[in-house]
């Protein structure tokens, strides 16, 4: 875990927050890519992902985004709360939403706060001269943040911004972008989860190759099912076998027979929790995993899948 202060706190849009972190001893900061993002501890006892945005280039800070959320379960309403001098805990970066630098061109998708690793990617990919372009969807201009930073960066002319309240002939025509799946081109897509199903569905049912759509998830509504048995989960490192209920998670089961496995998001779309599979078949329901990846059957999130078989062996 790194220490942070935080030294500058920006409205930047309508229920928007921009909130800037720096090393409490000035160190520069552990390198990141663009899509990165950091879990953050926050002074009420949550921990939450966001993405960061800023350059790459940068490690004398981290800058991090974050809309006010009515439905928040804390996170949101935390960081909107924080001070200019407060000190939290942070994770150092992971990245489960990549560039592929081999890519002939990258059409990048943005919804609301989902704007967050994609204006990163954009930045990014004007820095290495690859080519792309950005499509920035929100409710309303005042809910649109970065707009002066993205207007008046060199890329500007390769974004498009698409208002809900604004005219119909600026809306996003995802069928018209996504007609004709081209080779080499890599789409990626983050925001709620209605924005990135539907373009994501749009995508494939035109016939893009599932390797070039990428996409990350803030949050999802877990997959639950009344048809959920119970399996078993077996810990390699001793044997001990655990019973999983069909109304409790791998995680909750875990944790009341005394095992503590790190949790986040608790939906399958951070993968704090991912954890290695020996033995079994998962029943895969994270957002985070490949299709490649979920099928290779080698690790599952706990949070939020089960199990296809009736035991599970894991590295725990």
């Amino acid at each position: 875990m790194l220490k942070v202060r935080v030294v500058r706190k920006d409205i930047e849009a309508l229920d928007i927050c921009t909130v800037e972190f720096k090393s409490i001893d000035r160190r520069p900061l552990p390198a990141f890519s663009a899509g990165s993002h950091i879990d953050v501890h926050l002074p009420n006892g949550l921990i939450r992902q966001y993405s960061l945005c800023n350059a790459p280039s940068e490690r004398h800070r981290y800058v991090i985004a974050v809309l006010k959320d009515p439905a928040t379960r804390g996170g949101s309403q935390a960081i909107h709360e924080l001070r200019t001098g407060d000190v939290l805990a942070i994770s150092e970066p992971r990245n489960h939403f990549l560039l592929a630098h081999n890519a002939r061109r990258s059409l990048l998708f943005a919804g609301g706060i989902g704007i967050t690793p994609i204006l990163c990617m954009a930045e990014r990919l004007a820095a290495i001269g690859e080519a792309f372009e950005m499509h920035y969807c929100s409710r309303s201009k005042e809910r649109t943040a970065f707009i002066d930073r993205i207007v008046g960066a060199p890329f500007a002319s390769q974004v498009s911004f698409h208002f809900d309240d604004g005219p119909p002939d600026q809306r996003l025509d995802m069928n018209e972008l996504l007609a004709f799946p081209e080779p080499g081109t890599h789409v990626y897509v983050c925001g709620p989860k209605g924005f990135i199903e539907a373009v994501l569905k749009v995508a494939r049912a035109v016939g893009w190759a599932e390797a070039n759509l990428h996409s990350e998830f803030f949050s999802a509504q877990q997959t639950k099912s009344d048809t959920d048995g119970s399996f078993e989960v077996m810990l390699a490192s001793s044997g001990r076998l655990i019973v999983i209920p069909g109304d409790k998670t791998v995680v909750q089961a875990l944790s009341e027979a005394g095992i503590e496995i790190a949790t986040s998001c608790e939906e399958g779309v951070c993968g704090t929790c991912v954890t290695r599979v020996l033995e079994g078949q998962p029943d895969h329901r994270d957002f985070i995993l490949t299709t490649e990846q979920q099928q290779l059957n080698d690790q599952f999130m706990p949070c939020c899948s089960r199990a296809v078989s009736e035991r599970l062996v894991l590295d725990l």
